[in-house]
């Protein structure tokens, strides 16, 4: 399962069920042993490590990303502000398509996730959670893709939003996270990945005063406590808002 790149809670999920019903089967006499004694509990991979250990950044240093973009190719910029604005998954962001845009009400629908495996290359699935969502985007990244979409038809016209250089093929799954890489080293950014992204749409939102079901749907989340434990930064201003938003309650009170 981890080679399908499926997420460590997925993986402990099934290790978990499994482990419990052939511990039932050989209580019941059912097997003579229970193979899951000799299988160790899955660990992360690397990359989920790095996830977990990742924080937000503040508004101050996404303003710093978003300045450091101004720089860089139309279709990087795209990406990225989409992934900062919205904080949709890498795989979401690869697998869009020009039909799932909407120009005329600055939405888009995220009905995909691209993936990749060694043992079938690129492929086109569901997102995480099984369903569709339609979100909407700042009206400054509309006009960056309307400039992408009329660049991209002078090259190669593709049914996908973001292609590799110069075909109609999708963008590669994990080439956003490469180009983070070096994006970070170019401009001094600490840590920059695209799941950290994620997790400074969520930050940063919340910190600001979004409600977590509207955080956790635009995120895709089936289970808003997930929404929460993206939840990593709190300053020194949101604990002195929070503060001040009780004093103020009481005194009305």
């Amino acid at each position: 399962m981890q080679a399908q790149s499926k997420s460590h809670s997925t993986v402990i999920k099934v290790y978990t069920v499994l482990q419990g019903l052939f511990k039932m089967a050989y209580l019941a006499d059912l097997i003579d042993r229970n193979p899951m004694d000799k299988v160790q509990r899955p660990r992360p991979r690397k990359d989920e490590v790095k996830t977990q250990e990742a924080k937000a950044y503040t508004a101050e240093e996404i303003r710093h990303i978003w300045s450091c973009l101004s720089q860089e190719p139309l279709k990087w910029r795209a990406m990225i502000r989409l992934l900062i604005d919205t904080g949709i998954r890498r795989g979401e962001c690869c697998g869009l398509q020009w039909k799932d845009v909407d120009f005329a009400k600055n939405t888009i629908t995220i009905c995909g996730n691209l993936c990749y495996t060694p043992d079938k290359g690129i492929y086109l699935d569901t997102p995480k959670n099984g369903r569709s969502r339609t979100i909407d985007v700042d009206p400054q990244i509309i006009a960056l893709l309307r400039e992408l979409r009329l660049e991209q038809s002078r090259k190669a016209i593709s049914q996908y939003v973001f292609t590799q250089e110069g075909s109609h093929e999708p963008i590669h799954p994990q080439s956003p996270a490469r180009y983070l890489q070096n994006f970070a080293r170019k401009y001094g950014v600490q840590g920059l990945h695209p799941h950290k992204l994620r997790h400074s749409f969520a930050s940063i939102a919340i910190t600001n005063g979004a409600d977590i079901a509207s955080v956790s749907e635009k995120l895709g989340h089936t289970d808003k406590a997930v929404t929460l434990r993206m939840y990593t930064h709190a300053d020194q201003e949101s604990i002195r808002r929070a503060s001040q938003i009780f004093r103020d309650a009481i005194k009305e009170a």
